[in-house]
């Protein structure tokens, strides 16, 4: 069982922290949309904006859904970053149960 197992735990840790640094991608991207340091129409910029949304959107409304209007400020990719890092430790402690 461990020889599945752990080399399974260990690719799901590597593709969730894969996946919280394209969160914090989209979320810098998005502040230098907003500050105008980056242009949305150009081509590149928006190919990376609309591959990123696609990952990270469906992700965050429903955290967005739960969570009450904070006058502007979007706390939830704060929220999506908690609970990836609760889950990314959660498995960490299952692999240091299995020795190497």
């Amino acid at each position: 069982m461990d020889v599945i197992f752990v080399p399974l735990l260990s690719v799901v840790l590597k593709i969730i922290g894969l996946y919280k640094f394209l969160v914090l991608v989209y979320i810098i991207l998005g502040w230098l949309e907003a500050l105008n340091i980056v242009n949305r129409y150009n081509q590149i910029v928006y190919t990376i904006h609309s591959f990123l949304f696609r990952l990270v959107e469906p992700v965050l409304n429903p955290i967005r859904r739960f969570i009450p209007n904070l006058g502007g400020i979007d706390v939830s990719p704060l929220i999506l970053f908690f609970v990836i890092y609760f889950i990314q430790e959660v498995i960490a402690q299952i692999l240091n149960k299995f020795p190497a």
